[in-house]
């Protein structure tokens, strides 16, 4: 037996010894060799806490959601030098070998460049291998899109089919159809295809209401990223009413799911399986996705996708007037309690705006009794609106509030901008003439060329006006809305304004491109 150092059986000795005895008691009082194991650890495992799965979603929504393959003809190599042509050491793209690489891309697009009955059967005999066609059809674009209906329907991007000449929309599960341009909308970026399922009901979805979703809500976007097919990321609303500059109706959702190139027009859904968005845009300093990307709201694009459906084209309300935003200091130059509204620069002649009565200076502070928050937003409204149909405006004028009853007309197929123009662009001088000055104001200025107004022809470069963005060439055309053609008159107008107790004035500065309103301080004018 071992001992301690002190003499004394160690604790080993003793627990070895006392497992021993307990070991043969069991043996002699079952009789039965006891069979001894050893035990180990479970592998670590944890009750996670319960969180949303995407899988039911996207398993539902999937079949709707296609990629989108547009196709353009690109000439062969001519006799006559027309058009594009390859040349690879003297020998044009049919002559390489069935496994040249430049081949194998196009076939990898599903689109054989020795294919002569594919490229008739999308262009018919006046096609480009047809009597009358000069190329051949290649891959120019892909993109995403999603069906609406069950016949066929399908919702994309504008920028998507724009370049297009043919069409193909692959479902998930790889069948390849051909697809018709039914209608785009450049000014909303969205267009309608439509296929021939040959009595085949496809699988559609339905457009959320834009009054429940929320910033913070989760959604899901599922579309064809680098032509890799249906891909599904998830994210959620980061913020609502964006405007990124694409056009007068921008009004953007934010989302944080990722979108790459290859994602534009495909769905955003909610957790009901719903489209809340349209993806159109990514901001993006690296051309990947650094999770800010923007989509078409639902509600603007639910009404253009019907008219597009319909009869191929969206008829807007149109007012005819140029408009600004009405920024603080100009509010407080026209007496506006806040900087709300859409400031009118001009009337176009014989627009529905001008036979209304509205005038340059008027303040559109609100339509059909609904407050207009700003430029954008009245651009919004009316061309949401149908051609035809009255409208009662509140206009700022003069200081007081004072209503107004306008007709609307269509909006003409190449008007530049909307139905109402944001004009809030700075823009560029024109030519120069004589000097005077009106130093307080940080100005130069001197007789027009054609007798109306006062021309720039310089400008103090610390000054406030400066800093507004006005420049030399441009012209001052009126003061708080009362027409000006000397100096004389603008220290008139500026002496009236503080007698009423502004601090700025409300200066209209015309250029070669059109006018737009700056507010201007009058401290130190007598």
């Amino acid at each position: 037996m071992l001992k301690n150092f002190n003499g004394r059986p160690s604790l080993a000795t003793v627990l070895k010894a006392s497992t021993v005895a307990g070991i043969a008691a069991a043996v002699l009082a079952t009789g039965v060799p006891l069979e001894i194991t050893r035990s180990y650890a479970e592998a670590v495992k944890v009750q996670a806490p319960a969180v949303p799965s995407f899988a039911n979603v996207v398993d539902a929504v999937s079949p709707a959601v296609v990629s989108v393959r547009v196709e353009n003809r690109v000439n062969p190599v001519a006799d006559n030098n027309e058009g594009f042509s390859f040349d690879f050491n003297g020998r044009g793209f049919d002559d390489l070998p069935d496994d040249h690489p430049l081949k194998r891309f196009f076939k990898q697009f599903g689109q054989d460049p020795n294919d002569q009955q594919g490229h008739q059967r999308r262009f018919g005999q006046n096609g480009p291998n047809g009597p009358g066609g000069k190329g051949r059809l290649r891959p120019v674009a892909q993109g995403s899109g999603f069906f609406i209906s069950e016949d066929g329907y399908i919702v994309t991007n504008n920028h998507v089919v724009s370049d297009g000449q043919a069409f193909v929309a692959v479902m998930n599960d790889g069948t390849e159809l051909d697809a018709k341009l039914i209608g785009k909308d450049p000014r909303t970026d969205l267009a309608v295809l439509k296929v021939d399922g040959k009595g085949k009901k496809f699988t559609y979805v339905n457009w959320a209401n834009d009054n429940n979703v929320r910033v913070g809500d989760w959604v899901v976007a599922v579309g064809n990223p680098f032509g890799l097919g249906g891909t599904v990321t998830a994210g959620i609303i980061s913020a609502r009413g964006r405007d990124i500059g694409s056009g007068p109706y921008d009004d953007y959702l934010q989302v944080d799911a990722a979108v790459n190139r290859g994602n534009s027009g495909g769905p955003t859904f909610n957790l009901s399986g719903e489209v809340v968005g349209i993806n159109t845009a990514i901001f993006s300093p690296s051309g990947g996705s650094v999770g800010i990307a923007f989509a078409i709201p639902a509600s603007t694009a639910k009404d253009v996708v019907a008219d597009l459906m319909k009869d191929g084209q969206v008829s807007r309300g149109w007012l005819g007037v140029q408009i600004q935003p009405v920024t603080k200091d100009i509010a407080e130059s026209i007496g506006l309690s806040e900087p709300s509204g859409a400031l009118v620069v001009a009337p176009q002649a014989g627009s529905p705006g001008e036979k209304a009565g509205m005038k340059a200076g008027d303040v559109v502070t609100a339509l059909n009794g609904e407050t207009i928050k700003d430029a954008r937003d009245l651009s919004r409204r009316i061309g949401a609106m149908q051609p035809g149909s009255k409208v009662e405006l509140s206009v700022w004028r003069a200081g007081k509030a004072q209503p107004l009853t306008v007709e609307l007309g269509t909006l003409p197929a190449d008007q530049k901008d909307a139905s109402a123009d944001d004009n809030s662009q700075p823009q560029q001088p024109e030519a120069p003439a004589s000097e005077k000055a009106l130093a307080d104001l940080g100005l130069t200025v001197g007789p027009s060329d054609d007798g109306k107004g006062l021309a720039i022809t310089g400008i103090d470069p610390d000054s406030e006006a400066a800093d507004k963005g006005i420049k030399e060439g441009e012209k001052i055309t009126s003061v708080n809305n009362q027409e000006v053609s000397t100096p004389d008159d603008v220290v008139k107008a500026l002496n009236q304004a503080k007698k009423d107790g502004r601090t700025r004035a409300l200066f209209q500065i015309q250029s070669s491109e059109g006018s737009r309103f700056v507010a201007l301080p009058i401290n130190g004018q007598g």
